[in-house]
């Protein structure tokens, strides 16, 4: 069985064929696929894009009559309490249209700048949805909390992750192997709760 999932990200791929190495499942790119689709991320919160991901990859694999799939999307965002929540759902492209990792970083730090050490809590939140062939689709959650760093820190990871401080290893999420940031991580949550769910139909 293929889980296809709706991106290219090579980290994210990674993470997610870590996760699932032990099952019998062919973890498959959009690039894998030959898919060319840029799904617009313009949902009004972190579950509606990612059920929109999931859902054009879907009707495209459809169209073309692949058999024997799910597709798996995710969204996340960065929710800042001293921001008002921001970056949330724009949080890929919260330094503009032309954003990385690095200008988002710096945008954050920047506005954090003059914040006090007690007031930088924040929090990452994954939401997968996993579309079946027969078009059933459902919803995982994964939450981790946080505080933003006053400098980047790290040279794993990707997105936000060198400016996450995580508690319970002080460290970033940038500073953690992969196995440790799959076994804390919001996405590495949700993840857990999607292979249960898979291991439970199978």
């Amino acid at each position: 069985m293929r889980l296809i999932i709706a991106s290219n990200n090579e980290n994210k791929i990674k993470e997610i064929r870590r996760v699932f190495s032990d099952m019998d499942l062919s973890i498959r790119s959009l690039k894998d696929e030959n898919i060319f689709i840029d799904v617009e991320e313009n949902g009004k919160t972190i579950s509606e894009n990612s059920y929109k991901k999931a859902k054009e990859i879907y009707k495209h694999l459809k169209e073309r009559e692949d058999k024997d799939f799910y597709v798996l999307s995710d969204d996340s965002g960065l929710i800042i309490d001293a921001l008002d929540g921001a970056p949330g759902v724009i949080s890929r492209r919260f330094s503009g249209e032309d954003s990385t990792d690095e200008k988002n970083n710096i945008k954050v730090l920047n506005l954090m700048k003059n914040v006090e050490d007690n007031k930088r809590t924040s929090r990452f939140i994954t939401v997968l949805t996993l579309i079946d062939e027969n078009g059933c689709n459902i919803q995982f959650e994964g939450i981790l909390e946080g505080k933003i760093t006053r400098e980047k820190r790290g040279d794993n990871g990707f997105g936000y992750d060198p400016i996450f401080y995580v508690e319970k290893c002080r460290k970033t999420l940038a500073e953690v192997t992969i196995d440790e940031k799959n076994s804390l991580s919001h996405r590495g949550r949700a993840l857990r709760k999607l292979k249960e769910h898979l291991a439970l139909r199978d």
